[in-house]
C-alpha cells in the first residue's frame, strides 16, 4: 500500500471527521470526466440516466450510479491511488458500496441540507467512507462541501421529524453542535475530500455561474455489513463489489443505538426525502436509488 494520505492527513482525519486531499487526480482525467458528464447528460432522455432539478427540469442535479454507466468512472472508483488512500482509512479489504454524481449546475443547484450518511444506510460499524471527487474548482461561491468538525464523535443523530425518517438535521446548533466548527471544504478540480459515514455535512444552493460537480465512489470495510434492507437502503447491494483485500468471513458489530431510517413514503433520492417531495408523489421513478434494476451502462466514453 502506496502512503497517498500523510501521517498528519490521517490524523486529521480521525479527529475531524474529514480532510481535502489536493492532486491525487491530475487535470487530464479530469477533464476526461466532465466530457463523459456532458456525454451523459445530452441524452434526449434525461430522466433515463439523472434526477432532474426541481426548478429546471432541463437540467440535472444527480447522475445515479455513474460506475455503471460509464467505464471512465468504474476505472476511477477502482484507481489504485483512490483505493490506497482508502485502505489507510478503513483497512485493507474494501468494498465499493455505490457511486453518484451531483452536478450542482449553476443558478439552480439544489441544496443538500444538513446530515449524516449513516443515517440513510445504518451498518454493523462505522468502518465506512465517501470520496468526493471534485470535477470543478469548489469554492463557498459555487456551494462546495461544508461540514460540522469532529461532529462524527457525537453518535448518529436525530434525522427525524412527526417519527418518521426526513433525512436531515436542521442546524449544527440544533443538534447541540458549535457553529464556529463549520468548515468550508474548498478544493481544486481533481481535489478529494474523504467523509467519515457520522461525519455532518451539506451543500448550498449554487448561486454562481459555474458547475461544481462532484464524483462520490463510497466504500466500506469488508467486514461492515448493512442492518437495515429497507426500499431506499437495500438497492446498493445487488451492485456493491469487493475492489481490494478478501471478502470478511466475520462482522465487525459496534455498541450503539442505530435508528433506522423509517420514512412516511418510499423515497427516491435524499433530495426528495430532504424536500418532502416523496410525500406528494408516491411513484418510484425508472432512475433515482433504483437505477441498476435497468441495468443502465454506457460503454462509449474513452478509456482512462
Amino acid at each position: 500500500m502506496g502512503g497517498i494520505l500523510s501521517q498528519s492527513q490521517v490524523d486529521f482525519y480521525r479527529e475531524n471527521g474529514f480532510c481535502v486531499v489536493d492532486g491525487i487526480f491530475d487535470t487530464e482525467l479530469v477533464e476526461k470526466a466532465r466530457s463523459v458528464v456532458d456525454g451523459l447528460l445530452s441524452s434526449t432522455d434525461l430522466a433515463s440516466v439523472a434526477e432532474a432539478e426541481p426548478e429546471d427540469g432541463s437540467k440535472a442535479r444527480r447522475i445515479w450510479a455513474p460506475t455503471s454507466r460509464d467505464e471512465l468512472f468504474a476505472g476511477i472508483a477502482e484507481d489504485t491511488r483512490l483505493l490506497d488512500a482508502v485502505e489507510q482509512l478503513i483497512g485493507p479489504d474494501i468494498v465499493l458500496q455505490y457511486s453518484k454524481l451531483n452536478v450542482k449546475p449553476p443558478r439552480v443547484g439544489s441544496v443538500v441540507e444538513w446530515h449524516q450518511d449513516f443515517a440513510f444506510y445504518p451498518h454493523t460499524n462505522t468502518g465506512l467512507v465517501a470520496s468526493l471527487i471534485y470535477l470543478d474548482d469548489a469554492t463557498r461561491e459555487n456551494a462546495c462541501l461544508r461540514v460540522v468538525a469532529g461532529s462524527h464523535r457525537h453518535g448518529l443523530l436525530q434525522h427525524e421529524s412527526g417519527g418518521h425518517f426526513v433525512g436531515k438535521v436542521s442546524s449544527p446548533a440544533d443538534a447541540g453542535l458549535d457553529d464556529l466548527t463549520v468548515i468550508d471544504c474548498e478544493g481544486s478540480a481533481g481535489s478529494v475530500v474523504f467523509i467519515h459515514p457520522l461525519l455532518l455535512h451539506s451543500s448550498e444552493k449554487n448561486l454562481s455561474d459555474m458547475y461544481r460537480r462532484v464524483f462520490i465512489p463510497s466504500y466500506r470495510a469488508a467486514d461492515a455489513l448493512p442492518i437495515y434492507y429497507g426500499p431506499h437502503a437495500a438497492h446498493n447491494e445487488p451492485t456493491a463489489k469487493l475492489v481490494r483485500g478478501s471478502a470478511a468471513r466475520a462482522v465487525r458489530s459496534e455498541a450503539g443505538l442505530w435508528q433506522l431510517p423509517i420514512a412516511a413514503a418510499e423515497f427516491n433520492s435524499l433530495y426528495q426525502v430532504q424536500e418532502g417531495s416523496h410525500l406528494s408523489d408516491g411513484t418510484r421513478s425508472s432512475t433515482g436509488y433504483f437505477s441498476h434494476e435497468a441495468g443502465a451502462k454506457d460503454t462509449s466514453s474513452a478509456s482512462m
